[in-house]
């Protein structure tokens, strides 16, 4: 058995000033932090990880500093992690980006690569190559943190079910929301999603 416990970072700056993301590396907010170490608290008490891997921009590599300072591990960045490569729009306003790159009417193609960055079907791709080198170095019995974004969250969500290319499936994630993905005898187990209880204290929706 193999358990991935993966966790999207908290709150980051973009987040309330407005601007396009991605690529775009903002640190957390305040709000941010406090979120980051309620469930670093959380993920160490219940689901500890023997081994953390993390996206190094700002907003998940902070997060992800924070579980392993409880845990007393160091953090494997891989940049193959990182959020989609919006290219050009990253840090932008989304009114300066529609103004500058429009999107094509009915958006763009899987193919097709946003000014300056990739395709959806690149971004999967990417996300297909995290995961195998993960199922292929994992130990039985081992427990994998993974800390990162929404977007690539998403793409390894359906690497972990083994969905196809052209799936809508998506793993829905709030700031600091757990999910715990188990593959045991080559069968898939979700666990739980986006798990957010420990924010209660925030006053935030768990």
């Amino acid at each position: 058995m193999i358990e991935f416990v993966v966790l999207r970072h908290g709150q980051s700056v973009a987040d309330i000033v407005g601007r396009h993301e991605g690529r775009g590396d903002f640190p957390l907010t305040d709000l941010g932090r406090e979120q980051a170490g309620l469930a670093s608290d959380w993920i160490a008490a219940n689901v500890p990880p023997d081994v953390i891997f993390s996206s190094p921009l700002a907003r998940a590599a902070e997060t992800a500093q924070m579980l392993a300072e409880r845990l007393k591990l160091d953090v494997c960045f891989d940049d193959d992690l990182m959020e989609f490569d919006n290219g050009l729009q990253a840090g932008l306003t989304f009114a300066e980006a529609d103004e500058r790159f429009p999107v094509p009417e009915g958006g763009y193609k899987p193919h097709e690569r946003v000014p300056g960055g990739e395709s959806e079907i690149a971004f999967q791709a990417r996300a297909e190559l995290v995961w195998s080198g993960l199922m292929s170095t994992a130990v039985p019995g081992q427990r994998i943190a993974i800390v990162a974004h929404g977007g690539i969250i998403t793409r390894l969500f359906r690497c972990f079910l083994q969905l196809p290319m052209s799936t809508q499936v998506r793993a829905g994630t709030g700031d600091t929301g757990i999910h715990l993905w188990r593959v045991f005898d080559d069968n898939r187990y979700v666990v739980f999603m986006n798990r957010a209880d420990h924010l209660a204290g925030l006053g935030q929706d768990a």
